[in-house]
């Protein structure tokens, strides 16, 4: 059962207990998109990574301003599909953030996160196996 006040580490606990080791492989996959008018190049650093329920992860995703002048931007987040959104949990995050960069400054930003051990019991996760993580760059109105 699901329980959003439970810390990730009693979860793990409980179902070391009871004997539900994670064994199920996700994979996550990464998307990057930037908005009309934004003049930025936005990847991820890797395509996807394998986590098991309950273990911690961490990616990046590269930001380059490719304008001539300084641009501050925000990105926003979905997770898909959507019923997987409730397990997926984000430790550290550049969302939401303002990030400036300078004329051809490249940054990388990390995404360290993990998938709610719950996730491996919850029989509308059956079938689940792939989750993508995408992020939109808007820049943000001076």
């Amino acid at each position: 059962m699901f329980d959003p006040l439970q810390s990730v580490e009693e979860k793990i606990s409980r179902h070391a207990r009871v004997g539900t080791t994670p064994s199920r492989e996700i994979v996550i996959q990464f998307n990057a998109d930037v908005a009309d008018g934004m003049p930025w190049k936005f990847i991820p650093t890797q395509r996807e990574v394998k986590v098991k329920p309950g273990e911690s992860a961490l990616a990046f995703y590269t930001a380059e301003n490719s304008s001539s002048a300084p641009i501050t931007g925000v990105s926003t987040y979905n997770v898909a599909p959507m019923k997987a959104a409730i397990y997926f949990n984000k430790i550290q995050c550049f969302c939401f953030e303002e990030q400036t960069l300078l004329p051809g400054e490249q940054i990388d930003m990390p995404v360290f996160f993990y998938i709610d051990p719950e996730f491996e019991t919850d029989p509308k996760m059956d079938g689940v196996n792939n989750i993508v993580l995408s992020y939109t760059f808007f820049k943000v109105k001076e």
